[in-house]
């Protein structure tokens, strides 16, 4: 049996990888990066939170219809000037998103997003058919 590891965080291709060999590695590769995310079943709502550096709130996408949440987005980088030559390349640049389907149905129209120090938070909460019931039992 083989395990694969995946990371979010993989965002260069080995042919990318290849190229900037070949031609040096003093210009930035765009890359589009899958968001890494945590999600968190409350009783009443999902609560989903990412890590996004330096991106402003008009910089963030979501759509949500039916069970499933888009997010999408693009980190800018700094930009690079003719005096200087990137040594090291780590930073997020590019597109990112994220698709995150979850077991019940949602209320979209009740969405909150926020974006404080550099962390998104989404709360969605769950339909009203879809949330615990509870039923006084009475005693005669």
């Amino acid at each position: 049996m083989m395990t694969w590891y995946v990371s979010p965080y993989r965002r260069i291709s080995r042919r990318q990888v290849q190229a900037a060999q070949n031609t040096g590695m003093d210009k930035r590769i765009d890359r589009e990066s899958v968001l890494a995310v945590d999600v968190k079943s409350v009783e009443d709502a999902y609560e989903i939170s990412a890590m996004v550096p330096g991106i402003e709130a008009d910089d963030i996408d979501v759509e949500i219809l039916n069970e499933t949440i888009s997010i999408s987005g693009k980190f800018s980088g700094q930009a690079e000037d003719e005096k200087s030559k990137i040594l090291v390349n780590e930073l997020p640049i590019g597109q990112f998103s994220r698709e995150i389907t979850l077991p019940t149905k949602l209320e979209p129209s009740k969405a909150v997003a926020n974006l404080k120090n550099g962390v998104f938070t989404l709360r969605v909460p769950k339909a009203e058919e879809d949330r615990p019931k509870v039923i006084k039992i009475s005693a005669e």
